[in-house]
């Protein structure tokens, strides 16, 4: 089995025109989400054995609160350029070329890439990736090359104001 867990980076910084979208931070709301998710997803028993993200400040920063709390090298973290300036399609293939060594695989990302391919992963069960949401899909495969086409489930699909009130 090969597991994937998608997540879409933290909330970002719009408040200064002058910061590229590249280099856009996480604002205050992402400074309070990513730490709350990766807890969470850290009491689900999550293990990666790989981390790669996007190098986009935003989604790098998201990913290191992730790689912190779940206690993964900050640098171990591949950084995948792809996964910021291209779309679903590449991504795919980005995963499908993993190494078959990796079981456990979060890839921290962009809309509207991050919602698509976790809808069609998880066969329409998870509509929209709202910022810091966090798709799990377990694949029955032990080929990443395999996971585009074998059965797959959603474990879980957890984001931030499901835990607000």
């Amino acid at each position: 089995m090969k597991t994937l867990i998608l997540v879409r980076h933290a909330k970002s910084d719009w408040g200064n025109p002058d910061i590229s979208d590249f280099d856009r931070p996480l604002n205050k709301r992402g400074l309070r989400d990513a730490p709350f998710m990766a807890d969470l997803i850290k009491s689900k028993g999550i293990v990666p054995d790989l981390i790669i993200s996007s190098p986009a400040n935003r989604a790098i920063t998201t990913a290191k609160y992730f790689a912190s709390a779940l206690n993964y090298p900050l640098d171990k973290i591949e950084q995948i350029n792809i996964i910021y300036s291209s779309g679903v399609n590449t991504i795919s293939e980005l995963i499908a070329s993993l190494d078959n060594q990796y079981n456990t695989v979060m890839l921290f990302g962009h809309n509207p890439s991050i919602s698509s391919l976790s809808y069609n992963f998880s066969g329409g069960k998870v509509p929209d990736m709202p910022t810091c949401a966090v798709a799990c899909i377990d694949f029955n495969s032990n080929n990443w090359e395999d996971t585009l086409e074998s059965d797959a489930t959603l474990r879980f699909y957890e984001f931030p104001k499901k835990y607000k009130s």
